[in-house]
């Protein structure tokens, strides 16, 4: 298993996080995706998982079909297969897609947006794109070699084909692609969005990774830490108001600005 890495300061934290790239171009770019969890105990599985295990399968297709059929006209913008996951996972239907992120900060800031579990442990899941590229079946890999590309398109991926064709190329869980979804609003977009799906409806990243220990490694930020980074956030901007534009985000940000901070009752590290 990959080791976590135990942060104990704010330096600390953007040393372990702004890991640079092994591409030629990346300069100081990483070439990782982040996802935030406000609980170390919390696992990577989809939210289509957790709402069926190991039956998902069974219904994946249905609901994505009643999903198209009930959609208002024009809410999906074209007949791609990933196109409707990326809509269905955007507006909360359960799918096998799991939502990450290219930026480190977004990734803090879903690590530490609920001050209801600033007595626990925070961790930040870092997985190695490059890496990942190079696990991949090879009719997957040579699209993303012919394009230039770390990270795959919805466009690039029908191109590809259709789910039924990806769970063919591999038993569940035997690897894991990523791609940027299309800015379908400025929550998307604000949020430097990625996805990751993989063969199988009810495959689960972290068994993949738990296998593949080269793939990744976390950050872990103590409890004790949280509300520092969470500070530092807000100071940088970082927030719901920005990350979910709107009067929904607007309020979000403002009930947890205003709410209790350290010491003050709930949240209390």
């Amino acid at each position: 298993m990959a080791e976590d890495i135990r942060v104990e300061s704010w330096t600390e934290l953007h040393e372990a996080l702004y890991v640079a790239g092994r591409s030629p171009l990346a300069r100081y770019r990483s070439t990782l995706a982040y996802r935030g969890a406000a609980d170390t105990r919390w696992t990577l599985e989809t939210s289509l998982y957790r709402l069926a295990g190991p039956g998902a399968g069974r219904i994946e297709g249905p609901m994505l079909r009643a999903f198209r059929k009930y959609a208002p006209p024009g809410a999906i913008p074209g007949a791609s297969i990933w196109l409707t996951l990326t809509v269905a996972q955007h507006h909360h239907l359960p799918t096998r897609l799991l939502d990450w992120t290219l930026s480190p900060r977004i990734a803090l800031h879903f690590a530490t947006a609920n001050a209801e579990l600033y007595d626990r442990d925070a961790a930040i899941w870092c997985v190695d794109l490059v890496r990942v590229r190079e696990r991949l079946p090879a009719p997957l890999r040579e699209i993303l070699e012919r394009e230039d590309a770390l990270l795959f398109s919805a466009e690039m991926l029908e191109t590809f084909g259709s789910l039924a064709e990806l769970d063919r190329l591999g038993p569940a869980s035997s690897f894991v692609l990523f791609f940027e979804p299309p800015s379908l609003d400025l929550r998307i977009a604000s949020q430097s969005a990625v996805l990751s799906v993989m063969p199988g409806a009810a495959s689960v990243v972290q068994e993949l990774l738990l296998q593949a220990p080269d793939l990744w490694h976390r950050v872990i930020i103590p409890a004790a830490l949280k509300w520092e980074v969470r500070d530092k956030l807000d100071q940088d901007n970082v927030t719901e108001r920005i990350l979910f534009p709107g009067l929904d985000g607007l309020g979000q940000w403002l009930k947890r600005y205003y709410g209790p901070g350290p010491g003050n009752g709930r949240g209390e590290p």
